[in-house]
């Protein structure tokens, strides 16, 4: 494979005595993961295979009644699990003994080996990221399971950790379409408000906790939120101020952000509370290795862990965005 210069052994060496790191090119942003790395989200967990409790069905012997009728002694069954399998993503770096040598001390840049480890650990939260998105199919079933299984277009289909949807009704996420009517985007924010509220229905005040999308949806959303311009200027310090700063838009009392890893034309409405990653390993380096054969030492790092739900209707999608 071509090289844009002289490659990584010249880049990573001294030249000129001015110290810089090198500029990341390549990586996006990981919105969703870094958002399901957050407080309950971000669950350790052991033994084989994932599992958890669900709640799925109210006692049937509740009912309104007379001063002296009996109550039904009917024996129900309202509580059950979830089952969901680990996932693996690992990879490895080579440091090689020349590696070490020619960026050794004052002759580096910017140290080699730390380098090195971040770039893999990003190209780790990278391919975890696009798996989050998945259905769990990819890569022979090897891939982690994603947001496409967990909160699909068709809720009404599908079996997810041992359960089935068309079968069970109160295991299937919620979905609308976004689809325009006449302008662009007309339909946007009424359908994000429809799967919103939908999300937050059930005992206690659960709403959701963030939305993430493709940036057309995002960018649909920020075109339909008003403008807010600096038009008086005081003192010369003050300059024109159009639109929004930083990465994201609250709708309602949550923010909203795109990813690039997200599919085209929709938009998830998902909280913490109910969407998880469970892991059993996270990012573990382990001490390196030398193969008998080779000048080198092997870093690898390994990551077990997936992407589960204990309440699908508290997740929703709006679909089909134009």
């Amino acid at each position: 494979m071509a090289v844009p210069n002289d490659g990584q052994q010249v880049a990573s060496a001294w030249e000129d005595y001015v110290k810089q790191d090198p500029a990341d090119q390549i990586f996006p942003r990981f919105w969703l993961l870094e958002n399901l790395k957050e407080g309950q989200s971000f669950r350790k967990g052991a033994g084989d295979p994932i599992t958890g409790t669900i709640e799925y069905a109210m006692n049937s012997t509740v009912k309104d009644m007379s001063a002296i009728e009996t109550l039904d002694v009917t024996f129900d069954e309202v509580f059950d699990r979830y089952e969901a399998p680990w996932k693996f993503t690992a990879g490895l770096f080579l440091l090689s003994e020349f590696e070490k040598g020619s960026t050794a001390g004052a002759a580096g840049k910017f140290d080699l080996k730390a380098g090195k480890m971040e770039n893999l650990k990003k190209s780790l939260f990278n391919k975890i990221n696009i798996g989050l998105y998945s259905d769990g199919t990819g890569t022979g079933g090897k891939q982690c399971m994603g947001l496409q299984g967990i909160v699909p277009t068709d809720p009404t289909t599908g079996t997810l950790e041992g359960i089935n949807a068309a079968t069970f009704s109160f295991w299937r996420s919620n979905q609308t379409s976004g689809a325009k009517t006449s302008t662009a985007f007309d339909n946007l924010k009424a359908a994000t408000r429809s799967i919103y509220n939908l999300n937050s229905d059930g005992v206690g005040q659960e709403t959701p906790d963030f939305i993430v999308s493709d940036r057309t949806a995002f960018e649909g959303y920020e075109s339909l939120s008003l403008t807010l311009e600096r038009l008086e200027r005081k003192s010369t310090s003050d300059k024109l101020l159009s639109g929004f700063k930083g990465d994201q838009i609250m709708f309602k009392d949550v923010p909203w952000a795109y990813d690039g890893a997200n599919p085209s034309g929709i938009a998830y409405v998902l909280n913490r509370r109910n969407l998880f990653i469970r892991w059993m390993l996270w990012m573990k380096a382990f001490p390196p290795q030398s193969p008998v054969n080779q000048f080198v030492d092997a870093v690898k790092i390994l990551t077990i862990y997936n992407l589960v739900t204990d309440n699908r209707r508290r997740l929703g999608a709006v679909t089909g965005i134009t």
